[in-house]
């Protein structure tokens, strides 16, 4: 029988949990200080335990986090998703900020550069009306 695990490097966690694609990944980020726990900055050598409370800064946004079980192996999805709790205000604070990505995307400039054979078309149709 496997000993019960009571501490976690973080890098080890976050990579388990499926935050990151690899852990030299999760490694970088606790390096640059995008990871948060119990509002202190880490370094990928921190252990983790249960009940810490989590900032993690990924490219799919900020989740504020639970840790609810530890692992070092890395197991499917919906396993991973039974490791943390993310809680109730960061996750509306993630989904107000993808909401606001999305309506920015909106009101970006049309294409940039040179105007393609059919725009160069329209443009000299449009001229020659006068």
């Amino acid at each position: 029988m496997a000993p019960v695990q009571t501490r976690v490097r973080i890098d080890k966690w976050l990579w388990a949990a499926r935050f990151f694609k690899t852990r030299s990944l999760a490694g970088k980020a606790c390096d640059l200080g995008r990871i948060a726990a119990n509002g202190q900055t880490v370094k990928a050598a921190r252990e983790v335990k249960v009940g810490d409370l989590l900032l993690v800064k990924t490219e799919a946004g900020d989740f504020q986090i639970e840790v609810l079980g530890l692992t070092e192996m890395r197991g499917p999805a919906a396993v991973a998703q039974q490791l943390y709790a993310e809680t109730e205000a960061g996750r509306e604070a993630r989904l107000r900020a993808a909401a606001e990505r999305k309506a920015m995307n909106q009101f970006k400039g049309g294409r940039e550069g040179r105007p393609s054979k059919r725009d160069r078309r329209r443009i000299i149709q449009f001229r020659t009306r006068e």
